[in-house]
């Protein structure tokens, strides 16, 4: 299938648990009935980021009950879901994971944030992820109606490896779920992070943020985005809660990489970016 059509949530987060994930599947019926094959839900979706949430809101996965909400509502309206992340508990581990279902409700695999946020901005933000939560190891790409794609998590994307090892992969879409703060790296980096990776893997990258709540004390940026290969970005949020639902067509990505086919020029022979583990 040349096109896939995207809907990218931007939720509203609450700290209450039921509620987000009821609004989620709420979102999840929009998006079917406005005829998206897939639906892209934000970083932390079902809980308010936090280092101070993750415990207490982290579940199984999956046998938790975000994910067989999620399942159950990928079955009924035939959809492919991008579970964005929620708190994974994992023996006596926690993991900020993103979980995937085919249009049947089946459970396609997991994909645990590898590069955790910790920054200390003077005078603006310190977080450290790494207080609570444990990296993953792991890439996860799928398939979706002759697509393949791959998954990072916010931070993730300023990696430039992760996206080419998925480009290698032979990826045509990158999906970053995310929440960056609206102090300094929403308004300076978000846009530009995901232009840049669109580049310089030429694929499309869909950034999907929750939505900015005043007084949720981690505040959101929002700003959900679509950018196609050339770098372009094709739609864009502010900061309120909604929804984008747009086509993407592969052969955008074929043009791009015919036309500036950067991957054939690489110099192999002086650099190179290779998946290590084994």
């Amino acid at each position: 299938m040349r096109t896939l059509r995207l809907a990218l949530i931007q939720l509203a987060v609450t700290d209450d648990k039921a509620t987000n994930i009821s609004r989620a599947i709420a979102f999840v019926e929009r998006a079917k009935q406005r005829g998206a094959d897939v639906v892209a839900l934000p970083e932390c979706f079902n809980s308010p980021y936090g280092t101070a949430h993750f415990s207490n809101f982290a579940e199984n996965i999956p046998a938790g009950e975000t994910s067989l909400a999620l399942s159950a509502a990928a079955k009924i309206n035939e959809i492919c879901i991008i579970g964005g992340s929620i708190p994974e508990r994992d023996g006596g581990q926690l993991f900020n994971t993103c979980t995937v279902w085919d249009s049947q409700g089946k459970f396609i695999g997991k994909y645990r944030k590898m590069h955790l946020f910790d920054v200390d901005i003077e005078g603006k933000i310190s977080f450290k992820e790494s207080d609570t939560l444990t990296a993953g190891d792991e890439l996860l790409t799928f398939q979706v109606k002759g697509w393949k794609v791959g998954l990072g998590i916010c931070h993730d994307i300023r990696f430039e490896e992760l996206a080419r090892l998925y480009r290698n992969l032979g990826c045509q879409l990158m999906i970053y779920p995310g929440a960056f703060e609206v102090t300094v790296t929403g308004p300076l980096h978000w846009s530009l992070l995901q232009r840049s990776r669109a580049n310089d893997a030429q694929l499309y990258v869909a950034g999907v943020s929750s939505a900015k709540v005043d007084g949720s004390g981690f505040e959101t940026y929002g700003h959900t985005q679509l950018t196609d290969p050339w770098g372009k970005v094709l739609n864009e949020l502010e900061f309120a809660e909604d929804m984008i639902v747009a086509d993407i067509d592969m052969t955008v990505v074929d043009e791009v990489r015919t036309q500036i086919p950067i991957f054939g020029q690489r110099r192999d022979d002086l650099y190179e970016t290779a998946w290590i583990k084994n």
